[in-house]
């Protein structure tokens, strides 16, 4: 398991989190539910993104932008339009509110036969994000992210396929939608941090390093395993000494503290999770044999002990079965 598989692993679509739009001007559809992120890609015509703290960003036909919550954001037909918002939440906008035909795939009567039917066919992708794993990869981006050009066309591929299945109402409809926009989340997020000239969490660039993307992957495969750094330079194969500096030059910490780090992130996330489960029980499930040992790192880590963490946490979000998010 590679680090980003396991930062993004808690960032699914999960039924009825596709929405789509065709728009014709004037438009502003105001997304007031502050998902923690949400896609929008334009597959015909485009507008613009204004989102709370950020410039306004073009969206353009087959281009994809991402919005990290909890702020809200509008899509608008151009700046200063003189439509009146219509507010986005568990029903997007209706036909007699602004002209926008909001479904989960249809043949539009307003096509021509070949798809163009001279508007702005918006999708819209919600996320939501569970735990304090997927936490970790938010915190990374900024408000709104765009992608540069895919040059190994991965995403235009993903659009293409999007594009179809959109036009089609077929059975089994909804989880193709939701794979095909996971799909496009990986890759817009993969061509952000590999962009030239961008500035990729440390963490990105130090799983791809012949030294230390081995030891990442060790850690993340068997977080709970007696680590030391003899013995995880033994498995990366490389001296103690050069894993322990280049492991520090490219994460910002050595080895054995970005591992505490790592199993306190797991740890919080089952306290949630299991509300059965014991503390001694979750500290060996971290690899800890001594609960006490496990409260102290988890205290000095998140700044709270185990227990505090779990009332806290539960009183603030009840554990329950994933909700669609809205569209």
């Amino acid at each position: 398991m590679d680090m980003f598989s396991d930062l993004i692993r808690g960032v699914r679509a999960h039924g009825c989190l596709f929405g789509s739009s065709t728009l014709f001007p004037p438009w502003a559809l105001h997304f007031v539910d502050g998902a923690p992120l949400t896609l929008c890609t334009a597959l015909t015509g485009g507008g613009w993104i204004v989102s709370e703290n950020h410039p306004p960003e073009p969206l353009r036909a087959r281009e994809t932008i991402l919005v990290r919550g909890p702020g809200t954001f509008t899509f608008v037909d151009e700046l200063g339009t003189a439509a009146e918002r219509v507010e986005c939440g568990e029903d997007c906008a209706t036909p007699d509110q602004g002209g926008a035909r909001h479904r989960l795939g249809w043949n539009d009567s307003a096509d021509n036969g070949n798809g163009d039917h001279g508007g702005t066919t918006l999708i819209v992708g919600a996320y939501p994000v569970h735990g304090e794993i997927s936490r970790r990869l938010l915190d990374a981006l900024p408000v709104v992210l765009r992608a540069e050009d895919d040059t190994s066309g991965t995403a235009d591929a993903v659009l293409d396929h999007l594009a179809t299945e959109v036009a089609v109402d077929a059975p089994g409809q909804q989880v193709v939608l939701d794979r095909l926009l996971d799909w496009m989340l990986v890759c817009t997020l993969r061509e952000w941090f590999d962009r030239p000239g961008g500035e990729p969490p440390p963490w990105w660039a130090a799983q791809r390093d012949p030294v230390v993307g081995g030891a990442l992957r060790l850690l993340h495969a068997e977080p709970a395993a007696p680590w030391t750094v003899a013995l995880l330079a033994e498995r990366s194969g490389v001296s103690r000494s050069t894993l322990a500096k280049r492991f520090a030059e490219l994460t910002g910490e050595p080895p054995l503290t970005y591992l505490t780090r790592w199993r306190m992130t797991l740890a919080a996330d089952l306290l949630v999770e299991r509300e059965d489960t014991t503390i001694a029980e979750i500290a060996r499930t971290v690899g800890y044999a001594d609960p006490f040992g496990f409260s102290a790192a988890f205290k000095r880590v998140r700044g709270a002990s185990p227990s505090e963490f779990r009332r806290i946490a539960t009183v603030a979000s009840p554990v329950a079965e994933p909700q669609p998010a809205r569209r």
